[in-house]
């Protein structure tokens, strides 16, 4: 589409706007009416350790969104010299799980609970068991049972409880609802009716009902919707939440808030059975649509949320990925600034992740821990970076770059092999996104040797989460009843360019022989954990 085109296009409000609250970035997308990305928009944030929680405050929140969409619009005229004032449709997805409780009077009655926290374990137990379903630490059900096991007071007042994306779209339109992908993240979801699991809700209601609280779980929850449907409108009072220079118009339709597990589905083709994706940044989770429900539970393992139009999907969760890397890269940047280098952030990535490339297949004997926060795959409530090398190790920076990305990967794989191994699931293909993946002559072989089969990249990947919040928007307006599948494939993927790299063997070899010496490190790092603050 030509500039000129594009430029009429938003000025006659028929783009579309799709915004992802991501672990370290806010970023906004825009999407003409041919469904590619026109401008964006962004804002850097990081979540803090307050008191031992995880949490963004209600403000940082407010600021980032807006931040980010203000940025959104200058690049819109810088780009094509028109104003943006209205929108055919958009949509707000974000980080899953957590726990946003209010009152009565939509006071937030405790700190945002965010999904990195690993302090559930009690409740994720109690409740897998009683369900027989897994509930993972992550999951909102379980941080609100834990608030009851420990009989925090705030609990009895709960009039309302969401998710990060739920409760953005709650400002955004007034509604209290969420797509049925972000939806299975807070309590389980029935594949047959799309809904929460109507007999789980009474087992729930019977367990506490000795608590005597006012509330019924199926009356906090916010409704569940599945893509396509509508959502709601902006609000006069959403529009200027957004937008505090007030140039947004009122009324445009939204679609279901979205956790960014479906988003990720969707930004990579991968919402169809026998479909993948891996999202791997600050944290990394696979997702495989499944043709049959799996075997067991697997509790604390593997999760079973949904795709965002109501699919049963196997979720392997960790929460440690690149933030470890990033850090160690930050201080040899620093290093050589000291040194008088002079170089781009971007040069300085690329240039240390692709030495990787040049290192021992097995990293030479050296096994890092990634776990700036617990990590519960491999059975950690918290956690501490760490570093270790054999006595005989091949200590070299190519070796200790190829360690770290292998390490990021570590947990990501303990799932996947229940789901490879145990359960023998398929997969036609699996797409990578998200930052891991941003130089893919490097992210592309180390995911494939990790996860021992091809792994692809589109050439949108850049866009990853907020891209696909932005396809779910054109879908409310433009899916005219179709399956999302068959919608994305026809309408967006059709002429895709898409990069696949093959496993190979001696990369494969070499990850398992890290991966042996990784799971027998796992006993180091738990003493570290037990003996240093």
């Amino acid at each position: 589409m030509t500039t000129e085109k594009i430029a009429e296009e938003i000025a006659s409000g028929k783009a579309m706007l799709g915004i992802e609250f991501g672990s370290t970035r806010i970023k906004a997308v825009l999407i003409d009416s041919e469904n590619e990305p026109i401008a964006s928009g962004a804002f850097d944030w990081e979540n803090s350790l307050i008191d031992g929680i995880w949490t963004y405050s209600l403000d940082e929140i407010h600021n980032g969104i807006s931040t980010a969409f203000v940025d959104m619009k200058k690049d819109v005229q810088s780009k094509y010299g028109v104003k943006l004032t209205k929108l055919s449709a958009m949509g707000v997805s974000a980080m899953m799980h957590g726990y946003l409780a209010f009152d009565k009077n939509n006071k937030l009655l405790v700190p945002f609970r965010t999904w990195r926290n690993t302090i559930t374990g009690e409740a994720s137990e109690k409740l897998s068991a009683l369900f027989n379903y897994p509930i993972p630490e992550r999951w909102s059900i379980a941080h609100l049972y834990q608030a009851i096991l420990k009989k925090e007071n705030h609990v009895k007042d709960v009039a309302f409880f969401t998710t990060l994306a739920g409760y953005a779209h709650w400002m955004l339109t007034g509604e209290k609802v969420l797509g049925v992908g972000d939806a299975s993240g807070m309590f389980p979801v029935d594949a047959n009716t799309g809904d929460y699991d109507a007999d789980m809700i009474a087992k729930f209601d019977a367990l506490v009902a000795p608590c005597g609280f006012a509330w019924k779980l199926g009356s906090i929850l916010p409704k569940c919707l599945p893509a396509g449907a509508s959502a709601g409108t902006l609000t006069a009072e959403g529009a200027k939440w957004l937008d505090p220079e007030g140039s947004l118009e009122a009324g445009t339709p939204l679609a279901p808030p979205e956790g960014d597990a479906g988003t990720g589905m969707v930004a990579t083709n991968s919402v169809a059975p026998r479909t993948g994706n891996v999202s791997a940044g600050t944290s990394v989770f696979a997702m495989v649509v499944l043709e049959k429900a799996l075997s067991k539970a697997y509790n604390g393992l593997i999760d079973i949320v949904a795709t965002p139009d109501g699919k049963p999907t196997a979720m392997a969760h960790a929460n440690n990925c690149t933030g470890e890397y990033d850090k160690w890269i930050k201080m040899f940047g620093a290093a050589a600034e000291l040194l008088g280098a002079k170089f781009s952030k971007g040069e300085m990535y690329d240039k240390l992740l692709a030495c990787a490339m040049r290192g021992d297949k097995d990293c030479g004997g050296l096994v890092p821990y990634n776990y700036i926060s617990g990590e519960s795959m491999t059975g950690f409530a918290s956690g501490r970076p760490l570093f270790v090398r054999t006595q005989n190790a091949k200590f070299t920076l190519e070796n200790f770059m190829r360690a770290q990305l292998f390490t990021a990967l570590g947990a990501l794989r303990t799932g996947m092999d229940i789901l490879f191994d145990s359960e023998h699931v398929q997969i036609d293909r699996l797409t990578g996104h998200g930052g891991f993946f941003k130089a893919q002559d490097v992210g592309l072989p180390v995911m494939a040797a990790a996860m021992h089969t091809p792994v692809s990249a589109l050439s949108t990947a850049g866009e990853g989460g907020p891209w696909g919040m932005a396809l779910l928007a054109s879908f409310l307006v433009n899916g005219n009843g179709a399956k999302l599948s068959d919608w994305l494939q026809k309408n967006v993927f059709a002429n895709a360019k898409v990069s696949t790299v093959q496993p190979e063997k001696a990369d494969v070899d070499g990850f398992n022989a890290f991966f042996a010496n990784y799971k027998k490190g796992l006993a180091v790092e738990r003493a570290a954990v037990e003996n240093l603050d």
